[in-house]
């Protein structure tokens, strides 16, 4: 099967096609043929260990995992013994994130735990699009923000991949919604439902004296001291991707600022599972969200794909097509 390799850390420059065999699966695995896997801001973070603690994690000296990608969506080709929930020809997605990654090849094997079914009303593509990204919005407004009708939220990064996501997400559970953005991506989340957008080249969302109950830090960078300036005082912020800065403060000072004043502020840390996958598909099924998907790379070009993502530039996701 061909595989995009990388055994040293470093740029996209590092990453190789090649031919390597497939995989055979465990006796609680599966082998899946993939149709389709998404970049995520992860795939770029490993790929070049930065943060640098991140190393401890995924090998100190070089890449543990040696093939990258999480999100996937495909076709089940055969199941170990010890597996009950699926079966040859089977349509799956899911996240391999804590499984030992593997989305940017033509086959993988994982545990059944990391997939669910795919509806068939619904592409490769937009399922693909969903493990990381749909599921980080998901836990991070209604598990750690307590996201309730009425309320409002402000998500910052609102045009990426977590971002679109969210903006959805947020007004599923009834809340007002700003969203900031740049200006040429204002009118993408105006159509998924944002009521308010700030270009934040023209307006700091932080000191114009407006306040919400909710911010999910999604992108870009400001001060944790100026986030708890731009919420209300039970409010509580949640910083899911951005700078190194911003995640580094959300860590570490978040939870001494939230001893203080009432508003709770901090990071998330994902949990893959399989109800949040399914809780997304009602969703999608219901037309209460819809994946934005900006681009689509060959497997070959994944290279091109993180490139592309780690720019900042694109609306939505970034999709790894096996056609």
């Amino acid at each position: 099967m061909k595989a995009v390799i990388y055994k040293e850390y470093g740029s996209p420059d590092v990453l190789e096609v090649k031919d390597v065999a497939i995989p055979i699966p465990k006796e609680d695995e599966v082998l899946v043929k993939i149709h389709a896997a998404s970049v995520n801001a992860a795939d770029w973070h490993l790929l070049r260990a930065d943060p640098f603690p991140i190393r401890f994690m995924t090998g100190l000296f070089k890449p543990k995992y040696n093939i990258l990608g999480c999100d996937i969506a495909g076709v089940v080709e055969s199941a170990g013994k010890n597996v009950r929930q699926f079966r040859k020809g089977d349509a799956v997605f899911g996240d391999l994130s804590v499984f030992g990654w593997g989305g940017f090849a033509e086959y993988v094997c994982v545990r059944e735990n990391a997939l669910v079914l795919k509806p068939e009303n619904i592409s490769f593509h937009d399922a693909a699009s969903l493990p990381v990204a749909a599921v980080t919005a998901l836990q991070g407004l209604r598990d750690k923000g307590k996201i309730q009708s009425g309320q409002k939220v402000l998500i910052n990064g609102a045009s990426g991949g977590v971002g679109t996501f969210a903006v959805q997400i947020a007004k599923y559970f009834g809340a007002e919604v700003t969203a900031v953005c740049s200006t040429a991506k204002a009118e993408l989340v105006r159509s998924i439902g944002a009521d308010h957008v700030i270009d934040y080249a023209k307006e700091d969302f932080t000191k114009n004296g407006k306040q919400y109950d909710i911010i999910l830090a999604a992108n870009g960078f400001h001060p944790i001291s100026d986030y708890k300036r731009a919420l209300h005082s039970q409010g509580v912020y949640v910083m899911t991707g951005g700078s190194t800065a911003q995640m580094f403060q959300a860590i570490l000072l978040g939870p001494w600022l939230s001893m203080f004043g009432g508003r709770t502020m901090g990071n998330l840390m994902v949990k893959p599972n399989q109800n949040d996958l399914n809780f997304m598909i009602q969703l999608l099924e219901t037309g209460k969200v819809v994946p934005v998907i900006d681009k689509r790379y060959p497997l070959h070009e994944v290279a091109d794909a993180i490139r592309y993502l780690e720019e900042g530039h694109a609306k939505g996701k970034v999709i790894i097509t096996m056609e």
